[in-house]
C-alpha cells in the first residue's frame, strides 16, 4: 500500500556513520538541558518517562523527522533514509542515520541495535509494532493527523517531541516564525488581489497506466495553510478524517472549473509527476480551463506536504511565488 506518497523503496544504510548520529544540538534560544526526569503524555494517553532529555532518538514516520531536524536534533535512526531525502529537501538530514527500514514496518532487530534513549512514532503503525517498540525503549507515540485541525495537530506534535528533547525555546521560535511567514504570505497575495482565489492543490501518481489524482481538501495540512493565506479551496469532495485526502481521476478535475491548480511531485520517482507526464497529451485534461489558461503551477520538489513548520514555511513562499509571478 502507498502509505502518503509514493516514494523511492529502498534505503541504504549508513551504518559507519554512528559516531556522527545522535546529538542534540545545542541552539543559542533552546533551553538549557538537565538531567532532571521527565514525564509526558502522547496521544494515546500513556505515560513516557524519560531520565532526561533524550539525545538518542529513532523516527519512525517523516513528519517526526523533520521535526526533530528542525529542533536541532539529529536522529541516530530513520525510516526510509533514501524517501526522506527524496521527498523532504526543505528540511534535509544533517547526519547519515542508521535505516531502519520501512515506514510501515520498520525493523524492531536494527532500532534495538542502537539503544535509542527514545522512539518517536505515530499512529499510522499498527499498534502490535508499537508494543513491540516499546519493549525496546520509551515510545512516544503521536497522532499523524487530524482534518480537524491540521495546523494544530502539527504543531502540538512538534511541542510535544520538543519537551521529550529538550528544546521548547527552539519550538516556540519555529511555531513564531511560522506564524510570521503565514502573515507575509496572506500579505503578499491581498496586496497581488488575489485573496479570495479559488485553489486547488493536490498531487498524483501513475499505476500500471493508470493515473490516480489525491486533492487535498481543507482537512488537509495544505488545504489548513492554503486557508490561513486567504485562498478559497477549490476541491468539494470529502477527505480522510486524518489527512484530509481525497481519490479523484482526470474526469473529477472537470468539477474543479475556473481555478488556480498546483501540485508537487518528484523527479526522484517517475510514477509521481502524471500533470507533465501521460496527462500531456490526455484530451481531457487539455480541455480543462486552468489548464488552457496556463494556471497550472508545479511547486518545487522537496517540501514535504505532511511536515513541519519548516516544510510548511517552504510551501507557503513557493505558493505566493507561483500564483504572484
Amino acid at each position: 500500500m502507498r502509505r502518503l506518497f509514493l516514494s523511492a523503496a529502498v534505503a541504504s544504510a549508513a551504518a559507519l556513520a554512528l559516531t556522527a548520529c545522535g546529538t542534540t544540538e545545542p541552539a543559542a534560544d533552546d533551553a538549557k538541558k538537565t538531567a532532571e526526569p521527565i514525564t509526558l503524555t502522547d496521544a494515546t494517553g500513556a505515560e513516557v518517562r524519560l531520565d532526561g532529555p533524550a539525545e538518542k532518538v529513532v523516527g519512525t514516520e517523516w513528519n517526526v523527522v523533520e521535526s526533530l531536524v528542525s529542533l536541532g536534533v539529529d536522529p541516530v535512526g530513520v525510516a526510509d533514509v533514501r524517501g526522506y531525502r527524496t521527498w523532504d529537501t526543505a528540511v534535509p538530514l544533517k547526519n547519515e542515520p542508521e535505516d531502519i527500514g520501512t515506514r510501515g514496518e520498520p525493523s524492531m532487530d536494527t532500532i534495538a541495535s542502537l539503544s535509542p534513549d527514545l522512539i518517536v512514532a505515530t499512529n499510522d503503525l499498527p499498534p502490535a509494532a508499537v508494543k513491540q517498540l516499546r519493549e525496546v525503549a520509551p515510545v512516544l507515540e503521536l497522532r499523524a493527523a487530524d482534518a480537524a485541525d491540521p495546523i494544530g495537530r502539527m504543531t502540538g506534535n512538534l511541542e510535544l517531541i520538543a519537551k521529550a528533547t529538550g528544546t521548547t525555546d527552539r519550538a516556540e521560535k519555529l511555531r513564531k516564525d511560522f506564524d510570521a511567514k503565514l502573515a507575509e504570505g496572506g500579505k503578499a497575495l491581498a496586496d497581488a488581489g488575489l485573496a479570495g482565489t479559488k485553489y486547488a492543490f493536490a498531487d498524483g501518481y501513475v499505476v500500471s497506466n493508470q493515473v490516480s489524482i489525491r486533492p487535498y481538501t481543507s482537512g488537509s495540512l495544505v488545504g489548513a495553510v492554503n486557508e490561513k493565506l486567504g485562498l478559497r479551496n477549490a476541491w468539494t469532495v470529502r477527505g480522510d478524517p486524518s489527512y484530509g485526502l481525497a481519490a479523484t481521476d482526470v474526469e473529477g478535475l472537470t468539477k474543479l472549473g475556473d481555478v488556480q491548480f498546483a501540485y508537487i511531485g518528484s523527479d526522484g520517482d517517475e510514477a509521481s509527476t502524471p500533470f507533465t507526464g501521460v496527462l500531456a497529451e490526455d484530451s481531457v485534461w487539455k480541455s480543462l480551463p486552468f489548464v488552457k489558461k496556463g494556471n497550472v503551477h508545479r511547486l518545487p520538489d522537496g517540501i514535504w506536504m505532511f511536515g513541519g513548520p519548516e516544510s510548511m514555511g517552504a510551501y507557503v513562499d513557493a505558493t505566493v511565488r507561483a500564483l504572484t509571478r
